[in-house]
């Protein structure tokens, strides 16, 4: 797909979508360079929050694939971001706007971050209007793709607001949020993380490698999704857990749930949902780098090798030096791993590995759902689907339409 013509894809519905996720390694850079430019008035917006209360939560909020920005940021960031000054929570503005006194504490200084493609959500557009009537101390900052949006418009003259506006090509024109989720993603990292910039830079230009790697090795990819299956399953834990529901989202909406997609944490999936698992089911489990977690990671993926019944079961992360060889080397028949393989180490078999220096899983998240993406774009494809258009019914728009938002009265 990536090496077809626009006109190719143009006949084949997917010259958007296709495009969309291939250019998302220069988005990254170019939102560090955004991130550099605001950081002043970043900091300043910040200071004067800190300056008048000791500590603040902050709430990362949006529907569907928006709030997933939050569930695959917000593991990290309650470690690695200064938890002196900021108590993190990850909630949609799905659940926000049907129970909103659930979530929403009248004394508790609240920073509220918004996550939005187009910023006309009407949940988006609804959670905002029920912080303002329900906490006394609100700011807000919306980190979001259009700049004619709701949210960004909304804050614009506001001094209790900041707007990160993400690179101009990240307001998705495709039906699935692509590069809108992963600059969002990254830019709520640069802002928070207690890293000096620059590290961050030179994780920003990994990561830029590593989406790059994921674009010139597609045939790869094609070759597993050439597997006779109907059905997958992504799994991960902390950021990655998070990121393994987007990554299910993507299969669903580019197939219009022609291929069932389930997800869950990597310890979770055996309480039932073990059950979805059968011949024809591929499954990806986003490793964690962090030593302990990952130990769980491995587990389950040797339990599902073991098991003998999915075609394919597929590790996605980095290998450890010194930590993974003998696991990887034992199951390497039945299962694949999607990361990097360290210097002075080589395995045969199947790998798809990335290079360069380990990651942190949050950063990691950004080409592992490059690689997600074009899963989902593959299979779209596969299945005789219009990636660009993936609803023929058209009950399922780009932005989300029909919801009626009832008046809240305290």
């Amino acid at each position: 797909m990536f090496t077809k013509s626009d006109a190719e894809l143009k006949k084949m519905g997917a010259d958007i979508t296709t495009r969309e996720i291939q250019q998302q390694p220069s988005l990254w850079k170019e939102t560090f360079k955004i991130y550099q430019e605001k950081k002043q008035e970043i900091d300043k917006f910040l200071a004067k929050i800190n300056q008048k209360f000791n500590k603040v939560k902050v709430i990362f909020t949006g529907a569907g694939t928006s709030a997933y920005v939050g569930n695959t940021v917000m593991p990290y960031l309650r470690k690695h971001a200064d938890r002196t000054k900021y108590d993190f929570e990850a909630i949609d503005t799905t659940k926000i706007v049907s129970t909103p006194e659930d979530y929403l504490e009248a004394e508790t200084p609240t920073i509220l971050v918004s996550f939005a493609r187009s910023g006309n959500s009407p949940e988006s557009v609804a959670t905002v209007e029920l912080a303002k009537q329900l906490v006394t101390n609100l700011y807000q900052i919306a980190i979001t793709c259009a700049p004619e949006g709701h949210l960004a418009q909304d804050l614009k003259d506001d001094p209790n607001g900041l707007v990160l506006l993400m690179p101009a090509k990240s307001l998705d024109q495709g039906f699935a949020m692509t590069g809108s989720f992963s600059c969002m993603s990254l830019a709520t990292l640069l802002v928070f993380d207690t890293r000096s910039d620059a590290e961050k830079e030179t994780i920003v230009n990994e990561i830029a490698k590593m989406g790059e790697s994921v674009v010139d090795r597609e045939a790869e990819i094609q070759k597993l999704v050439d597997t006779d299956f109907d059905r997958i399953t992504y799994i991960g834990s902390g950021a990655l857990g998070g990121l393994a529901e987007e990554a299910r989202l993507k299969i669903l909406e580019l197939t219009a749930g022609k291929v069932a997609a389930l997800f869950d944490t990597s310890m979770g999936l055996r309480h039932g949902p073990k059950s979805f698992l059968d011949k024809k089911t591929i499954v990806f489990d986003f490793v964690s780098n962090n030593s302990y977690t990952r130990k769980y990671d491995l587990d389950i993926l040797d339990e599902i090798k073991a098991d003998e019944i999915v075609p394919l079961v597929m590790g996605v992360g980095q290998l450890k030096k010194g930590q993974d060889k003998e696991w990887w080397f034992t199951a390497k028949r039945a299962v694949m791993g999607v990361g990097q393989l360290k210097k002075g180490q080589d395995f045969d078999g199947k790998f798809f590995a990335f290079s360069g220096e380990e990651l942190p899983d949050a950063y990691l998240a950004l080409p592992d759902i490059m690689f997600g993406q074009t899963i989902a774009l593959l299979t779209s494809v596969k299945v005789g689907n219009t990636p660009d258009t993936p609803s023929p019914t058209g009950t399922v728009n780009r932005v989300v339409k029909g919801v009626t938002i009832h008046k809240f009265i305290k």
